[in-house]
């Protein structure tokens, strides 16, 4: 989970960076929690890995295409999804969702009747979310 945390904060740096997360990033993360998982579970831990990652990704599509999510917010709560335990993945994507939903708020809030121009940066919340699992919060 380290490992985890790293990667997700370099996350951070490219998204708020140059607004983008690059593919080879998303690349070395799912390649690190597909041998973690291999190596703690064998094989089962391998396909649930790869389970999981692919119905995150799979579910949140639809809110890329309408244009919610970038593709890579999509791809980087896919592959961290794959980390966690399966009963913790809808906690993990809501509580994601909701520190995102709060920084928006703000961002809409300073801005006034502009709203929130240009989005927010997913990576973000998904670092805290991670560290609020860790935390022991959920």
């Amino acid at each position: 989970m380290a490992a985890l945390c790293v990667f997700l904060a370099a996350a951070c740096r490219y998204d708020y960076g140059e607004r983008r997360i690059p593919n080879n990033l998303i690349i070395w993360t799912a390649a690190a929690g597909a041998v973690w998982r291999l190596w703690n579970e064998r094989a089962p831990g391998l396909l649930w890995y790869l389970g999981q990652a692919v119905l995150v990704m799979a579910i949140l599509y639809p809110l890329f295409k309408i244009g919610g999510l970038g593709a890579g917010d999509v791809k980087l709560l896919g592959v961290t999804a794959g980390y966690l335990p399966a009963e913790k993945i809808l906690v993990f994507l809501f509580c994601s969702l909701l520190v995102a939903a709060m920084i928006s708020v703000v961002k809409m809030w300073k801005r006034g009747a502009g709203g929130a121009q240009g989005g927010i940066c997913l990576s973000g919340p998904v670092l805290v979310s991670v560290l609020l699992l860790l935390g022991g919060v959920y």
